[in-house]
Formats: C-alpha cells, sequence, structure tokens
C-alpha cells in the first residue's frame, strides 16, 4: 500500500533525546528524595506519556506523578530541550518524502509547543506539514488521542489507505491500532524488537534505510 501521509514520532524516531529526558526526570526525582545517578536506568521514559511513568516505575500517586511532571519541565524547559540531536539521516528522509509529495505529520506526547520549539531549533518545521502534540493540561496525553487529533485536524477521511504511524515505543503502535492505521516501529529508538513485536506492529525495520524501502 502506498501512504500518502506519515506521522512521526519524535524522540526516539526524529530526535535522540535521551539526555535531556533522563536529566529531566533524574531532576524531578531529586525533589522526592530519589537519587538516580546512572541515566540509563531512565530510558524507559523516553517516548510514553510522561506522568504514566513515574506511576509506572515509582509507583507515584496521580498528585504525585502531576508535582513531578512540573518538576521535569523546569528542567526539561531551560535545559533538557536543547540536550537532543538529530538521528543522522533523518533530515534527508523527510526531505524525500516531501520531494515524493507526501504529507509529513508529527504525532508526538511531547507537550505540543515543546515539540515546535525543538524542531524550529533544528530547522526542520519546514519539512513538517503539521505537528501535533500533547497538551500541558493533560487534556490530550495518550498516544492514541494525540493521533486522533492529528488525523482530525487534516481531515483524513481515508485514514486506513491514507496514513501510517511510524515509531520506536508500543505507544506508537497501539495508538496506531486504535486508530485503524498501519504503523512501523523503528529500532533505532529505545523500543526494543520484542516491545514492537508484542504490540503488534505491521512493520519493523531496523534504519532509516529499510523504512525508506517500506515507504516507496
Amino acid at each position: 500500500m502506498k501512504y500518502t501521509h506519515l506521522l512521526l514520532d519524535l524522540d526516539g524516531t526524529v530526535t535522540d533525546s535521551m539526555i535531556g529526558i533522563t536529566r529531566s526526570v533524574q531532576y524531578a526525582l531529586k525533589h522526592f528524595g530519589i537519587e538516580v545517578n546512572d541515566l540509563n536506568i531512565l530510558r524507559p521514559f523516553i517516548g510514553p506519556p510522561l506522568k504514566d511513568s513515574f506511576k509506572e516505575y515509582y509507583n507515584f500517586t496521580e498528585e504525585q506523578a502531576s508535582l513531578a511532571a512540573l518538576k521535569y519541565h523546569e528542567y526539561f524547559s531551560s535545559k533538557g530541550i536543547f540536550e537532543n540531536a538529530v538521528y543522522p539521516g533523518i533530515k534527508d528522509f523527510l526531505q524525500k518524502q516531501k520531494e515524493e509529495n507526501k504529507k509529513v505529520l508529527l504525532a508526538t506526547s511531547k507537550p505540543e509547543p515543546l515539540a515546535k520549539q525543538i524542531l524550529d531549533h533544528f530547522e526542520l518545521s519546514s519539512l513538517f506539514d503539521f505537528i501535533g502534540g500533547a497538551t500541558f493540561d493533560d487534556s490530550r496525553s495518550e498516544k492514541k488521542d494525540v493521533i486522533q487529533y492529528v488525523i482530525e485536524s487534516n481531515n483524513l477521511i481515508n485514514r486506513t489507505k491514507e496514513c501510517i504511524m511510524i515509531g520506536d515505543r508500543r505507544h506508537d503502535i497501539e495508538g496506531a491500532k486504535a486508530n485503524h492505521i498501519s504503523s512501523i516501529g523503528v529500532l533505532y529508538g529505545y523500543g526494543s524488537r520484542e516491545e514492537l513485536l508484542n504490540a503488534d506492529a505491521d512493520y519493523i525495520v531496523n534504519d532509516l534505510q529499510e523504512l525508506y524501502k517500506i515507504l516507496i
């Protein structure tokens, strides 16, 4: 099937945001007296909705998770947002999709204003036809809700035939399935093959070259 609208995740798919995200989580946990010295322990926070991760990995209550998210953004908005790098080859990949008249849409669990700021910083905004993300007030935080928002905002009536979601975590795959669109899991990010298989991704690729082959 030839997909005309590509929905892309941000963290772990377009940019390698490991340092910025994990340092922001480290900062937030320190507020609760939790010291984490090895940032690799916090890698599971990359991708999923932030509050969900605090609840899942540290058994935080809703109130604690909300406060942790606020502390996270204290660090992230000033420092963590730019402790980040674009994956090699991503810019060329996006440019090729535009040259082939495909619509490239961002669908991220990161708050939309921050996503826009990151894409502007890395001079990628012009390569996206739409930038969709979560809200700060949690009215839109789950990946399935972000994907639905992107689809509805772009009036994609034939979503099953037109759209495919590309991301590195199970939330991207599950969010795609909830919206009845196809999905591709990428292994250069932070999800494992097992995670993507268990989420039932339609395709799994190792790198951008394999991803490009599927899309053509």
